[in-house]
Parts: C-alpha cells; structure tokens; sequence
C-alpha cells in the first residue's frame, strides 16, 4: 500500500505484487477510519485473509510521523521515504497527480521490499518524545530566520526614504524622532509599516 498525501485528499494504491492491477481509492485526508475500511476491502479484493500482514509507505512531509505510528497499530509495516530521493527522469518534463504518485511509491515499494534496498533513503523515525523536542530547536531557527528577513525589510524601508538607522535594538521606540531626508515626519503608511 502507498500514501500519495496532500492537504485536503489521500490518495491509496493497493496491489499484491507484479501483474497485478492496481486497487486505488481516494478520499478525505486525515481519515483514519477510511483508511482501515480501505485496507480491509484491499484484502477482501485480493483474497488474503483479514489477519495478512501489510506493507505500506509514504514520503516524508508535513504529516510527520504519525500515519507511520497509526499504521503500525493494526500490523502494517510501514516505511518512510525520504521524498528527495524518490527517482525521477531528469531529461523529459514529469506529469504531477497523487494518481502517478501513488503508483511511483508502490513500484519503488514493491521494489524495496524485494530487497532493493537503494531505491530511496528511508528516514528513521524517532519515538514520540524524541519528535516532541524536535520543534524547539526548529522554532528557534525559524524565529532567526524572521527576525533576520523583518530586519531586513525596515532596513530596505527606511533606506528607501533616506533614513539612517544605527541600531534596531530599541525599535519600534524612536520611531517618532525619524525624519525622512528633508526633515519632515514618516508618512504614516510607512510607520505603519
């Protein structure tokens, strides 16, 4: 099974193996319920037992490791792949849908559980604590990062009016002494800004 993921719809391919056509269902995201009714039906629709084990797969994104946690409850052996080493032909333009997506992840699947085990990088999965307190240090830079660019931005604003300005340590507090290059007081768009 593979997971084409993307904000509002999943999309799941199903198959058994080489020859066989494809199962795909597509439905809401985030809907946990419909994803085991789907997996039931796949089994029912190949002809394995209701106890088979899975073996299922999704690129790494912004739904994080939970699908990987939620799959491992009902005895799914999942893998996450690491999306920057999915293949792709580099030489002609590629077709983009969760359709051709989905069916990329299984092949390579398919493939990586056959025992090719260099057809993508599988990203580790950390345990839930170790998750937790990753966001700390990625807030942290993300705040530089905006500190960085909004500093940038009034420095960009004021040197496009003629201001000089030494220090942004205690602004917003001298905004009311700044003239621009005639003397006269900031427009107000521009305070605001």
């Amino acid at each position: 099974m593979a997971f084409a993921l993307s904000e509002k719809t999943w999309k799941l391919g199903f198959t058994t193996g080489h020859g066989q056509k494809p199962r795909e269902r597509s439905f809401a995201a985030r809907h946990q319920a419909r994803v085991l009714q789907e997996v039931a039906q796949a089994k029912k629709r190949f002809g394995l037992p209701e106890n088979a084990p899975g073996v299922s797969c999704y690129d790494a994104g912004r739904e994080g490791f939970w699908l990987h946690r939620f799959g491992q409850a009902p005895g799914i052996t999942n893998s996450v792949g690491d999306a920057s080493s999915i293949e792709v032909n580099r030489r002609k333009r590629r077709a983009k849908s969760d359709g051709l997506d989905v069916r990329q992840l299984w092949r390579m699947l398919r493939r990586y559980a056959y025992g090719e085990r260099e057809v993508w990088r599988v990203v580790p999965v950390p345990s839930g604590e170790a998750e937790d307190g990753r966001p700390l240090h990625r807030g942290l830079a993300t705040l530089k990062q905006e500190r960085a660019s909004t500093t940038a931005r009034i420095k960009g604003l004021r040197s496009s009016q003629g201001i000089r300005l030494t220090s942004l340590s205690k602004f917003p507090e001298p905004l009311e002494a700044l003239r621009l290059w005639d003397g006269s007081e900031l427009p107000s768009g521009l305070r605001q800004r």
